[in-house]
């Protein structure tokens, strides 16, 4: 895809274990479909500059094994779950200029209040009481789902938001994907696996043409 000069990168020509692939282009609801298209993301690397990242190995939760522990549990009967009520809450708490490393940008939350406009971009709530305690939000195209970001004000409200989500996408297409970008202690905790990119991009394709779970089919 081109705006003007400028295209998106092909991971599939990137170097083995280079993640940042592009910086600039104009970021938009349009250009950040296709490059989860691709198996890119973005993230700003400078004042209101975006770069296009498609890391290698790639952080993947597979779907229907997530584990839960007896504590979470517990808590998963603590909290009440809802899907796509609160979107710009949970991208606020996300974007929280307090948190450690924080880096979601005015522009970045305007583009992806336009991507759940469009019915693209999802959010799942937990709550205690009326506290908003935690949530993750996320980009569903056809059988791909793409993780963002997630927080949480109470113990294990990000691990009930994350386990949620995972068991709303479990279907009985072994092709789904849930992508969580980078592997980390906290998500290896929960399942994620690391995938190596070319892996990763073929289960991408294979993943498109799946119906969604959450998104409306396109009419």
């Amino acid at each position: 895809m081109t705006r003007g000069s400028w295209a998106l990168p092909d991971p599939r020509q990137a170097p083995a274990g280079v993640e940042l692939l592009a910086v600039g282009g104009p970021f938009s609801a349009d250009l950040a479909i296709a490059g989860y298209r691709r198996g890119l993301f973005a993230m700003e690397v400078a004042a209101g500059v975006m770069g296009w990242f498609s890391p290698d190995p790639r952080g993947v939760l597979p779907l229907g094994s997530v584990p839960v522990s007896r504590s979470l549990k517990r808590s998963m009967r603590r909290y009440r779950v809802t899907v796509d009520t609160s979107f710009s809450a949970v991208v606020a708490a996300c974007a929280d200029p307090d948190r450690p490393g924080h880096w979601i940008t005015d522009d970045y939350r305007a583009v992806y209040r336009d991507l759940h406009s469009r019915g693209v971009a999802h959010s799942v709530e937990v709550w205690e009481g009326d506290l908003l305690a935690g949530g993750l939000f996320g980009v569903e195209l056809g059988g791909l789902f793409c993780g963002e970001s997630m927080f949480h004000r109470r113990t294990d409200a990000s691990k009930v938001a994350l386990v949620s989500m995972a068991r709303l996408l479990a279907t009985e297409s072994a092709d789904r994907v849930f992508d969580v970008q980078w592997w980390t202690p906290h998500l290896g905790s929960m399942g994620v696996v690391e995938v190596p990119r070319s892996r990763y991009l073929d289960r991408v394709s294979a993943a498109l043409s799946l119906p969604p779970v959450l998104s409306p089919p396109a009419r």
